[in-house]
């Protein structure tokens, strides 16, 4: 079966940090194209970052350059998103996503073909 599994959401103080973890199953995740995205309350889903399978990444969300960092253990077949310095802006539903293409990234969720069940982030004092 072939699926994303999501952990490591919760509620952190602001500047606190958080790590989501994204594990797959039926396939290798160092294959893939693989992309965070989130969704705030009544905002659209928007892209975070992304890595491709040559280990290149990018960072989409001006907001989290510097602060979020995108990455991936193939022994474990996982792509973690270490977020530092927290701000009550971050909160909202956190997302990852796969796709097999090119060595491309994809920063639009219509592009991607597998999603996580979504972590919840909650940055509040």
């Amino acid at each position: 079966q072939t699926q994303l599994v999501q952990s490591g959401g919760g509620v952190v103080q602001p500047g606190g940090s958080l790590r989501l973890s994204c594990a797959a199953s039926g396939f290798r995740i160092d294959t893939y194209t693989v992309g965070w995205f989130r969704q705030a309350p009544g905002k659209e889903r928007e892209g975070i970052s992304c890595m491709v399978r040559s280990g290149g990444s990018t960072t989409y969300l001006r907001s989290a350059r510097g602060r979020f960092a995108i990455s991936r253990d193939s022994a474990t077949n996982t792509v973690h998103l270490q977020m530092n310095n927290l701000t009550p802006e971050d909160t909202g539903v956190y997302y990852c996503a796969a796709v097999l293409t090119a060595n491309v990234c994809h920063d639009r969720p219509g592009r991607y073909s597998h999603w996580g069940q979504g972590t919840q982030v909650t940055v509040s004092s």
